[in-house]
C-alpha cells in the first residue's frame, strides 16, 4: 500500500482521513502546514501527498512549487482536498503539478480509487 503524507491545518480532518486509509493498509504521516509538509517530504519517502490549499505559514501552492523545484520530487504525486472549486484555483493546482483536485467532504470510495490509480499495490 501506498506512503501517504496528509497535509492539513485543521487537525480533526487529518485525524479523519488517517484513520479511513490506514483502514485501506496505507501507510500515513501528518503536517499542519507548507513548512512542516516540506520538512517531512525532505526526511522521508512518500507515494503521495495530500494537501489542503489553504494553510497558515505556507499555502499549499507555495508547497508543491517549492517541492516540484527539486528534481528528486519530480514523480512524486501530489493531490489538493480543498473546499476551493474556482476553475482559477484548479488551474493553478495543475500549474504545481497537483494530479487530482478532490473536494471537501471528501468521498471515500473516490478517494480510494484516485489513490489506487496513483499508487498501485506493491508485490
Amino acid at each position: 500500500m501506498a506512503k501517504i503524507l496528509i497535509v492539513d491545518d485543521a487537525k480533526s480532518l487529518r485525524n479523519q482521513l488517517r484513520e479511513d486509509l490506514e483502514k485501506g493498509g496505507h501507510t500515513i504521516s501528518e503536517a499542519a502546514d507548507g513548512y512542516e509538509g516540506l520538512e517531512s517530504i525532505r526526511q522521508n519517502q512518500f507515494d503521495l501527498i495530500i494537501c489542503d490549499v489553504n494553510m497558515p505559514n505556507m499555502d499549499g501552492f507555495a508547497m508543491c512549487k517549492k517541492l516540484r523545484e527539486n528534481p528528486a520530487n519530480a514523480s512524486l504525486q501530489i493531490f489538493m482536498l480543498t473546499t476551493e472549486a474556482d476553475p482559477e484555483m484548479k488551474i493553478r493546482g495543475k500549474e504545481v503539478g497537483v494530479k487530482a483536485w478532490i473536494s471537501k467532504p471528501y468521498v471515500l470510495d473516490k478517494l480510494l480509487v484516485a489513490i489506487s490509480r496513483v499508487c498501485p499495490a506493491k508485490e
